[in-house]
């Protein structure tokens, strides 16, 4: 482990907390400002449209406006800071237009949902929170499936692996894994930056692991096996497919505590019933509430399959020395803090801190290993 880049990697952590919270508390800010204030009223009554079209007008003039005053810490997290600590090589130019991309997308998916929404509300005041919960739902889904093939694309290249001895010794670990997966790819990322990763991406026929350039350059085979195979771990036990299931769970949790803080607090607050389109703040509110408890919840249950994937690569490979070197490497490489505090891993992480890793495959090494 190298001292020098652990001590950057907790001044770049802490960079980031603050940046997240300071985030936060923007967006806190404006929603409670404008429920709180009549803003809201006054600008919706601004628009004389009907109710879905309007929804979903408000709702870009929102992310417009949120993107606008939050465009200066944006800047900072997002370019500053991963330049000032090597992890990025892109461009103002590149880093603008992939924000672009990104937000263009957001305001896409995210008008649509409103619009939906309003529409169940409209039209069915009782059930609008189930049918809405069924609707994102089906949309995560579809954009889990498609991510490998529309989305990635979108950001950076992919292409199958081109290294035939590294592509065999892959496959025949999966055979030993009696895992089939669609392929294992290369992604780019060394276009844009420093860092290294891996990922096993896609639903049933798009189901892919991609693994980046950075990290087929810079490791040796031993280590790039065993990172494969904590990938073929989660591809084994059907992670993604949990994952979406634990968030449709906590997500139908979600609409419901809506519909019941919505119908509770929109006539005292002023507001005209729960199809005003001056409550979408207050909607929008709710559920980042209800987000900021759950997180941590679901962040909890992403380190526990992390550690099951851990498990698996280690039990898969033998091979716990290569598992302790790739993880060194790779949180050196992309600045990651070793052992974070208690309280930051349980609130924030959503993967298991390196000590927490490391350890565990020193205990596979004296007690299971050679």
């Amino acid at each position: 482990m190298n001292q020098a880049r652990q001590e950057q990697a907790r001044e770049y952590a802490k960079a980031g907390r603050r940046l997240v919270f300071g985030d936060l508390a923007l967006a806190g800010a404006l929603l409670l400002l404008l429920v709180f204030s009549g803003f809201s009223l006054r600008l919706t009554g601004l628009l004389t449209l009907p109710i879905v079209s309007a929804a979903s007008i408000y709702f870009v003039i929102l992310m417009l406006g949120y993107g606008v005053l939050s465009a200066p810490l944006s800047y900072y997290g997002g370019f500053v800071l991963p330049h000032r600590y090597g992890l990025s090589i892109q461009t103002f130019g590149g880093w603008l237009g992939d924000k672009a991309k990104s937000g263009v997308l957001s305001l896409i998916f995210g008008a649509g949902i409103v619009a939906a929404v309003y529409w169940f509300i409209t039209s069915f005041p009782q059930t609008w929170w189930l049918l809405g919960w069924g609707l994102v739902v089906l949309l995560s889904s579809i954009l889990t499936t498609l991510a490998p093939i529309f989305i990635v694309p979108l950001f950076f290249k992919m292409k199958p692996l081109d290294d035939n001895e590294l592509e065999l010794r892959l496959e025949k670990l999966a055979q030993r894994a009696m895992t089939r997966v669609r392929g294992i790819y290369a992604i780019e990322l060394s276009s844009k930056g420093t860092t290294a990763n891996a990922a096993l991406m896609g639903l049933g026929n798009t189901k892919r692991i991609a693994l980046s350039d950075t990290l087929l350059q810079q490791y040796s085979p031993p280590e790039i096996e065993i990172i494969t195979a904590h990938e073929l771990g989660h591809h084994r036990h059907g992670d993604t497919l949990k994952l979406l299931v634990i968030q449709s769970a906590i997500l139908l949790v979600g609409f419901y505590v809506a519909d019941l803080a919505l119908n509770a607090s929109v006539l005292p607050l002023g507001f005209n019933g729960i199809s005003d389109i001056a409550a979408l703040p207050l909607l929008m509110l709710i559920f980042a509430a209800f987000s900021l408890v759950v997180i941590p919840l679901l962040n909890s249950y992403t380190r526990h399959l992390e550690m099951v994937a851990d498990d698996y690569a280690l039990r898969l490979t033998g091979n716990p020395k290569s598992f302790i070197d790739a993880m060194t490497k790779l949180t050196d490489q992309n600045l990651a803090e070793a052992q974070p505090s208690r309280w930051v891993e349980l609130l924030i992480y959503d993967h298991p801190s390196y000590h927490r890793r490391v350890e565990h495959a020193r205990y596979y090494l004296i007690h299971e290993g050679e």
